[in-house]
């Protein structure tokens, strides 16, 4: 007989295990996943959502008539919406404007206010979207902020419910847990529990975009939604979430988004489980760890959300394309695609936001047809450039013009001279950003992109730049 509930709270958590055994075929320890989508609002975060809103009602922070206030990628907000609605509040959910659009409708649909703003940006700019709501909270009366990041209520959810499901459902044998790091809830309260319950003998991955800060990353971009640390390189403080406790983790597995991004995808085409991004590569991580282990190990690895919040993306062909993590292997598409004209493109030039116009110029010397992307300043990129960092182009011409007839000097920044900024924050000097295209895309398709507005396409491999083709070697005419 199926379950009987009075509400769809009480549907929260209890979801099964399903062993991986195509994608885990061959290897010595068995893959269970942790099937969190199968929760009410399609993500592990409705348990943290149900959490925090139960303890912010006793502490007396949530009272009735009361407004529901939080920052998020999408699923907090979307469970905090089931919730809230459920027990009579308002809610409002801040969202970041780089989250797939399919989340801001289910927000909408289960009621929610949904606000957009950056979250690439410093964080101590009035519009990131962290601030945007601490003023929304301040504004309005009787609002509560759940904040996800630092509220205790988040890891606790996971000691009390999640944790206990895993030993279970294994009977004890789990010997290794693998989940992505966002707000540290997941990972602390599950792993922390488990670590607990089994006398410290489970160990505990942390699954990590390889760039993110938690697993040693520069903090540059990634593509994939929901988990790991991000630090934009002006941002003056950094702090981690309080939610988060790093000795939890034994070890963590750094996956590039290509990999978690096409194992997202085989998890559907190969188990039939429609998964997110992070699921991806939460899976990756496990098939790694997994081939190290033996016949007597168990790993339980944790699918946050469903793919079904991410057809625009993940689960679409042409966005795999144009963000440039999917191309043919052989055939005539292969042969006609943009990487057949890399080879004699040479090394991207990245010219940094904080260059002056003499060290722009100088870096735009040798490169072919005199355009380069200009990007936000860090100083090392071992990832590469983000596509996503890319704020403008700047041109040889333009800057050597600028030179001769007096409008700018070698010392000034990009942005002109102090105090002066026609062209907007970086100033006249900086041009529109390059069309980026993916490196599995048709010299066709970059030619449309360019349009009659630009001279040059940005070709991207796996969401980073790494060389720009000018329209004369696009060919097929003006």
């Amino acid at each position: 007989m199926a379950a009987v509930h009075e509400s769809v709270l009480d549907a929260i958590g209890g979801t099964p295990l399903f062993r991986l055994a195509r994608l885990g075929a061959g290897l010595p320890a068995p893959i269970y996943a942790k099937a969190e989508f199968l929760n009410i609002g399609g993500s592990v975060k409705d348990r943290a959502a149900l959490s925090m809103v139960l303890a912010a009602e006793r502490d007396g922070l949530l009272r009735p008539g009361g407004t529901i206030v939080e920052a998020t990628s999408g699923n907090t907000g979307i469970g905090l919406t089931i919730v809230g609605r459920q027990r009579g509040y308002r809610v409002i959910a801040g969202v970041s404007d780089k989250s797939a659009p399919e989340k801001s409708d289910i927000l909408r649909a289960y009621g929610a206010e949904v606000v957009l703003a950056p979250t690439a940006v410093p964080a101590e700019d009035p519009a990131h979207l962290f601030n945007v709501v601490q003023r929304l909270v301040e504004e309005i009366p009787g609002a509560w902020l759940a904040n996800q990041y630092d509220n205790l209520a988040n890891p606790d959810a996971h000691v009390r419910t999640t944790g206990p499901e895993i030993w279970e459902q294994t009977g004890g044998r789990v010997t290794h847990f693998v989940a992505g790091v966002g707000t540290g809830g997941t990972v602390t309260g599950t792993g922390g529990y488990l670590q607990q319950v089994s006398g410290g003998s489970v160990t505990v991955v942390g699954a990590d975009p390889e760039s993110s800060m938690y697993g040693g990353g520069d903090g540059s971009p990634w593509f994939v939604e929901s988990i790991g640390h991000f630090l934009h390189p002006g941002t003056v403080e950094d702090r981690w979430p309080q939610a988060y406790r790093s000795e939890v983790v034994d070890a963590f597995e750094r996956i590039p988004d290509r990999e978690s991004l096409l194992t997202a995808r085989r998890l559907a085409r190969e188990e039939g489980i429609l998964a997110g991004p992070s699921s991806g590569t939460a899976v990756a991580a496990a098939l790694r760890v997994a081939r190290r282990l033996g016949p007597d190990d168990l790993v339980v690895v944790l699918l946050p959300d469903s793919g079904r919040s991410y057809l625009s993306k993940v689960h679409s062909d042409d966005w795999m394309r144009q963000w440039g993590f999917l191309e043919a292997e052989s055939g005539s598409e292969a042969a006609n695609s943009l990487r057949s004209l890399l080879a004699g493109a040479g090394p991207l030039v990245a010219v940094d936001a904080g260059a002056t116009v003499g060290e722009a110029l100088e870096a735009l010397r040798a490169v072919p047809g005199g355009v380069a992307p200009v990007v936000l300043a860090r100083a090392a990129r071992p990832y590469g450039v983000s596509a996503t960092e890319v704020v403008g182009s700047v041109s040889r011409a333009v800057l050597a013009a600028a030179l001769a007839d007096g409008g700018a000097k070698p010392g000034d920044p990009l942005g002109g001279p102090p105090g002066e900024s026609p062209g907007g924050p970086l100033g006249a000097l900086l041009g529109p950003a390059l069309p980026a295209v993916g490196v599995g895309q048709s010299p066709a398709e970059a030619r449309a992109a360019l349009g009659g507005a630009h001279e040059a396409v940005l070709v991207l491999v796996d969401g980073r730049a790494v060389a720009v083709l000018s329209r004369a070697r696009l060919g097929g005419g003006a």
